[in-house]
């Protein structure tokens, strides 16, 4: 199957087909939509009327940017070949998974056909670990010491600590549970004739899913047409694992980074620093002269180092030049202070001498002299305010462990950071359609539930950190599908609103739309129609039904994720990092607490749904309206209804993980 899917191409006839329905759905939902918000919005009702128009109009933008994602929908076919002679490290990335899962992987590392070297990047420094592998003749990298008390970053602190000590041109990252077959290389390496390809990216495929897939685990959409969308506009993108990318674009990510945000702290020390002077000479008022000399000095440096930043100077250069007029300055009136004591001390001595004494008191050895001279305090505070500004235009970035940090770590997720930093430094990425790892994805609704957070939330923290819609060097297309993908993590406030309409309807007859007229039907109807047989063209035979159910039926994790997001972003609340459990957590258990919100919401829109049924029976609703909300009862119940198997679920007995090239294909 895999192998029919990588060697298929997208016709100029589909592509068309696409097209149109694509201008189709634009043009009847932005028709509704505009419709929505001038002619039926029901304010008399504002409160319900109002979330649901916005809700539909979230909805449309949604779909414009799917829609604009499919209008260059790629499907490559076969890759290129391989060519010789390229040198490539295999990395399997594991903390705390079981030995035998991770020691699995690496074996199958091992027998990839192309030449390589296999490594097991092990963040739990597990000596039984490293021990089975070395037997193996399989590598093993663990973080050096220079991480000791300092961040961590989770997996992409560890692979950024491989990538120190690594040569080889190319990087193959695999989780811990992803099976390579041993042609992945082979199918991979031959898109990298294009010097500025950064990435290829494949499916992640799971063994351990049966064909109802209760857990959503598969996304047949997104490994398909959506990274195929993007791909048409060189815009797909790491999804952390079974992807091939180029040391060479990872490393100058790394330093342009580097660079970037230095520049970036020097400029906004320099910025702060006049107010920090004033604050100073506030506290200093009219009193010692030498002190408004000393950071008058301090001013006439900001000045010049300000100038020479502006005219494209050095950033090292120029800090070091302020470093050292500054630390002039210090050592001036520390030197000053020395004199003066020194000056007092030999006042005492003179005066002993008079009164009879031997001078004892007053013998000061001069070495010590000249070591008070070289200590760095200041007998004032104001000189403090100076240090500060010396400690704030430092460029050695002290708190992280290496300062080049090649793999993003703004967020609990590596993978979409990294690489739209690539794109905007304009490196191309290729998304290949074929199966060429086999993983195992959560066995039990909780592990799911943790999994699909961390992966919302980092997302979230991205969009919040480094928005792609103001990111300098990405064109507008990439800008848009970056975006597109953070901005569905906003469905669940969304959903919230699709399921209360009904229930508010049913219960009470107040109407969010001023009438149920032909108008609303003619105008709804067909944009629905359309949007759904635009998801059945680009799917081409994939299953699509699940994912638009967890889209919506995990509402609750994806407003979690949006608000522990802010949280972590805007307001420095912890954000904890999980790693998917590659076992079920709590067998034998059903962890019913674990979806409360989404059966509560179940129980009343059935609720709803008897009570719209007597108001009707007794002449207190209107028939046609309540017919129309018990339609999306029915449609919200189909979707949340996927909770019910997915907290059911027991798990599935994989087959035989190890793929062949062929199997793979």
């Amino acid at each position: 199957m895999s192998g029919r899917r990588a060697a298929r191409t997208t016709s100029a006839a589909r592509l068309v087909v696409i097209r149109l329905v694509v201008l189709l759905t634009a043009v009847l939902g932005t028709d509704y939509v505009a419709w929505r918000w001038l002619d039926s919005v029901n304010w008399h009702a504002w409160w319900i009327a109002v979330p649901l128009v916005v809700a539909e109009t979230y909805s449309l933008v949604d779909s414009l940017l799917f829609g604009l994602a499919m209008w260059r929908l790629k499907e490559r076919g076969e890759p290129p070949p391989a060519p010789e002679g390229l040198t490539v490290d295999v990395l399997v990335t594991t903390y705390n998974e079981p030995l035998d899962l991770v020691l699995s992987t690496a074996r199958a590392a091992r027998e990839i056909r192309y030449p390589h070297r296999t490594w097991i990047l092990d963040d739990g420094g597990r000596p039984d670990l490293r021990a089975a592998a070395e037997a193996e003749g399989i590598g093993v990298i663990t973080r050096s010491e220079d991480w000791e008390g300092m961040p961590r970053h989770a997996k992409a602190g560890n692979l950024n600590n491989a990538l120190m000590t690594l040569e080889g041109e190319f990087l193959l990252i695999l989780d811990a549970d992803q099976v390579p077959a041993a042609g992945i290389l082979d199918r991979t390496l031959g898109y990298f004739t294009d010097e500025r390809l950064a990435l290829v990216q494949t499916p992640q495929y799971f063994v351990n899913v049966p064909a109802t897939d209760p857990l959503g685990s598969q996304a047949p959409l997104f490994y398909g047409p959506i990274q195929q969308g993007k791909d048409g506009w060189n815009a797909a993108f790491f999804c952390g694992s079974n992807a091939v990318l180029r040391r060479e674009a990872l490393m100058q990510l790394g330093v342009s980074r580097y660079v970037t945000e230095v520049e970036l702290g020097v400029h906004r020390a320099l910025r702060t620093a006049r107010s920090v002077l004033r604050s100073a000479r506030r506290r200093l008022g009219t009193g010692d002269a030498q002190l408004r000399a000393a950071l008058d000095g301090v001013g006439e440096a900001l000045d010049a180092a300000r100038r020479q930043l502006r005219g494209g100077a050095a950033l090292f250069d120029v800090t070091f030049a302020f470093q050292q007029r500054v630390d002039a300055i210090r050592a001036g009136l520390v030197s000053a202070d020395v004199e003066s004591m020194r000056a007092d001390l030999e006042a005492i001595h003179e005066l002993e001498r008079a009164s009879g004494g031997d001078g004892g008191l007053a013998v000061v050895d001069d070495t010590l002299l000249d070591q008070l001279g070289h200590r760095q305090w200041s007998p004032l505070g104001a000189i403090e305010s100076v240090e500060a500004l010396v400690r704030a235009v430092d460029v050695d970035r002290a708190g992280e462990a290496q300062p080049l940090m090649p793999l993003a770590t703004i967020s609990v997720t590596e993978d979409m950071a990294t690489c739209m930093r690539l794109h905007a430094l304009g490196w191309r990425t290729v998304y290949h359609d074929e199966i060429l790892a086999r993983g195992l994805a959560p066995e039990d609704v909780a592990t799911m539930l943790t999994q699909r957070l961390r992966w919302a939330q980092g997302t979230v923290q991205v969009m919040l950190r480094e928005n792609p819609l103001v990111q300098r060097g990405l064109s507008l297309p990439q800008r848009l599908m970056y975006f597109a993908t953070m901005w569905s993590y906003l469905s669940g406030f969304a959903a919230i609103v699709y399921f209360a309409a009904p229930v508010i309807y049913l219960v009470s007859g107040v109407l969010p739309v001023q009438s149920f007229s032909l108008q609303f039907f003619v105008r709804l109807v067909p944009f629905l129609v359309v949007n759904q047989l635009l998801f059945l063209l680009v799917a081409n035979g994939r299953p699509t039904w699940r994912g638009q159910q967890y889209s919506l039926a995990l509402f609750p994790t994806w407003i979690r994720s949006v608000t522990s997001a802010v949280g972590n972003v805007w307001f420095g609340r912890s954000l904890d990092f999980a790693v998917t459990p590659k076992t079920r957590s709590g067998a034998g258990t059903r962890p019913w607490h674990l979806v409360r919100p989404q059966l509560w919401t179940m129980g009343l829109l059935l609720v709803a749904a008897v009570v719209g049924v007597v108001r009707v029976a007794v002449g207190a609703a209107h028939p046609l309206g309540t017919l129309v909300n018990l339609c999306w009862v029915v449609f919200d119940l189909a979707v949340l209804g996927v909770i019910i198997p997915a907290v059911r679920y027991d798990g599935f007995e994989p087959p035989h993980r190890t793929p062949t090239h062929e199997g793979a294909r």
